[in-house]
């Protein structure tokens, strides 16, 4: 889960340990004032009563470690984020402590939080069925008799391969977030939790000397079959079974994930550790020296020895003009670039969720209704996250418009679901499109694929990339070599004069796609009949850069336009092909011309 998404939070759900009653207040007293509503459940009540699925919910725990685990049980199901509050005395997992909880809650509120998300471990056998972020521990029943045999015996196999017999106290298969204890008491490694998808297989007490623990991966499936009496936890007793002889136990990654929210108010993992088990390499207190600011975001660099990089910048400045920018607006594009990135990708996964559920709806308009939430949701991110960090600037979306607050030269642009068509009948090509204006010239770009988590972005001046990889467009010069795209096409013009002069036109259904598919060489034309600002804004930019000739259908400069009632039409090509292009599309449009006027 993306950090970004948090700032549009409408409610949270605490969950409450007793003596929390401070903490409590200031919750209370902070939500009221933020205008967030706020629901409180005592610890092990269920909230399936004051959950609504709709809104934009962070789960908060107020209590130890264990409250924490009941949180996660209860919030990790509904895939709710969760942040941690230690009222407690020794907390490993809850790290804000209640004097910083105000000071956290604005910073996730501002989108400002990050998201770990946290490998939870699944558990199948006799008597029980459970999930559990720390641990599954199988361990030995104490005999009734103490000179009984002390000692219990496991068979373990990963998937189908014999792992080998365990003799001992038992076993634990943890999590990365629960094996720091474990693991040291078998020798194991220490695993750093954060977005770590492993499982730790650790033996407790072995009697062979041997023995270590073994990692493996969440797919993998752990079957552990009981030789004699056992007793299985897990996280602690939160859910239990007696084991029986024979009885096998299955265990693997669980598929939903924990998402735990951190700020800059947490104690770091190797403090906690440090503090807490005894890290001995570095002190509880970081010294100034070893300190490390977080690299600010920039944009991938460009090769200057690259002499095909050097033609398209050349190739940009020629058409464009002098595109240098002052060090304060370069650092102002280049501080966009990240938020714009950013917003992309949190808006990005509600998109995703929601796509997920287009086919299992038989009708249209139950389908346009699900479009229609994931517009608004994706606009909503976007515009929160964009206020959030630039509020003098203006913002200009297919949703609405915010005129600028300041006297900021810049405007957003934004398009949420490009492609709405496309997302109502789950298909998969549809984009997310963010854009910055500088005065009336586009100068970033940002286009964002939530199916295939493709990232498109583009700086004036400075390049295009493709996941920070630099693209640029093809060199083909036949247009009987070359692969077309068209965007809208009412009278299917377009399709029938290039279709057999081409090796194909196709027509994806987004336009800010086409954009970044030429870009990217996987094409080498685009016609849009008709586009809007917010249809082309950010492709604009990323086209450019990566060496595309944009013109109108009669050649002139493509020049970007604010004015939402004229739609422009939109020839882009990667150079070499423009002049047939605007020969073949003009004899086109004639013949379209002639044949609307003989009706």
């Amino acid at each position: 889960m993306q950090g970004r998404r948090l700032a549009t939070t409408d409610e949270i759900i605490a969950i409450v340990s007793p003596d929390s009653d401070e903490p409590l207040e200031t919750l209370t007293a902070w939500t009221e004032q933020s205008g967030i509503e706020l629901t409180t459940v005592d610890v092990g009540d269920d909230i399936g009563d004051v959950y609504d699925e709709s809104r934009a919910t962070l789960g908060v725990t107020l209590g130890g470690d264990g409250t924490f685990l009941e949180g996660i049980k209860t919030f990790a199901p509904r895939k709710i984020p969760q942040l941690g509050v230690n009222t407690g005395t020794l907390a490993f997992l809850a790290r804000v402590e209640p004097e910083d909880l105000e000071d956290a809650l604005e910073e996730v509120l501002r989108g400002r939080a990050a998201v770990d998300s946290r490998q939870q471990v699944y558990v199948n056998a006799p008597g029980v069925e459970a999930t559990g972020i720390n641990d599954v521990m199988i361990q030995q029943v104490p005999p009734d008799d103490p000179i009984d045999r002390k000692v219990t015996r496991l068979d373990v196999y990963a998937d189908d391969e014999y792992v080998g017999e365990f003799e001992g106290t038992g076993l634990a298969v943890s999590t990365p977030t629960g094996s720091t204890g474990i693991s040291l008491s078998a020798n194991g490694p220490v695993h750093y939790p954060v977005n770590n998808h492993t499982l730790q297989l650790v033996p407790l007490h072995t009697h062979k000397l041997g023995v270590r623990p073994i990692v493996v991966s969440p797919e993998t499936e752990l079957r552990i079959i009981s030789r004699g009496g056992a007793n299985l936890l897990v996280d602690g007793g939160r859910a239990q079974t007696l084991l029986e002889v024979g009885d096998e136990v299955v265990v693997t990654g669980a598929d939903t994930l924990a998402h735990v929210v951190r700020t800059s108010y947490d104690d770091h993992f190797f403090t906690a550790i440090t503090k807490k088990l005894g890290w001995d390499v570095r002190d509880a207190d970081v010294p100034r020296d070893k300190k490390r600011e977080a690299p600010a975001a920039t944009s991938p660099p460009i090769d200057a020895t690259d002499s095909s990089r050097t033609s398209i910048r050349a190739r940009h400045d020629s058409a464009a003009g002098d595109g240098s920018r002052s060090d304060e607006a370069a650092g102002t594009v280049e501080r966009a670039l990240t938020v714009a990135t950013e917003a992309a990708q949190a808006a990005g996964e509600p998109l995703r969720e929601l796509h997920g559920q287009v086919e299992s709806i038989d009708h249209k308009t139950d389908k346009s209704d699900i479009a229609t939430e994931a517009d608004h949701q994706a606009d909503r991110i976007i515009s929160t996250v964009i206020d959030n960090e630039f509020p003098e600037h203006g913002l200009f979306s297919e949703e609405g418009t915010r005129d600028r607050s300041g006297d900021s030269n810049y405007t957003w642009v934004v398009d949420p679901l490009d492609g709405t068509g496309n997302f109502a009948h789950g298909n998969p090509n549809y984009s997310i499109s963010v854009a910055l204006i500088d005065h009336d010239r586009p100068v970033l770009g940002v286009v964002y694929v939530p199916e295939t988590d493709e990232l498109f972005t583009g700086i004036a001046g400075q390049g295009a990339w493709r996941d920070g990889d630099p693209i640029e467009t093809t060199d083909r010069d036949r247009l009987d070599e070359s692969m077309l795209i068209s965007g809208y096409d009412p009278d299917g013009s377009f399709l029938s004069h290039f279709y057999q002069e081409s090796r194909g036109v196709r027509r994806l259904g987004s336009a800010a796609l086409n954009l970044c598919y030429l870009a990217s060489a996987s094409a080498d034309a685009v016609w849009e009949h008709d586009t809007y600002p917010w249809d082309i804004a950010a492709g604009l930019v990323i086209a450019r850069e990566a060496g595309a000739t944009i013109t109108d259908q009669s050649g002139e400069r493509f020049e970007f336009d604010f004015d939402t009632e004229a739609r422009a039409a939109l020839l882009g090509s990667n150079g070499s092909l423009h002049p047939a292009l605007l020969e073949h599309l003009g004899d086109g449009l004639q013949s379209s011309s002639r044949s609307q006027s003989s009706r």
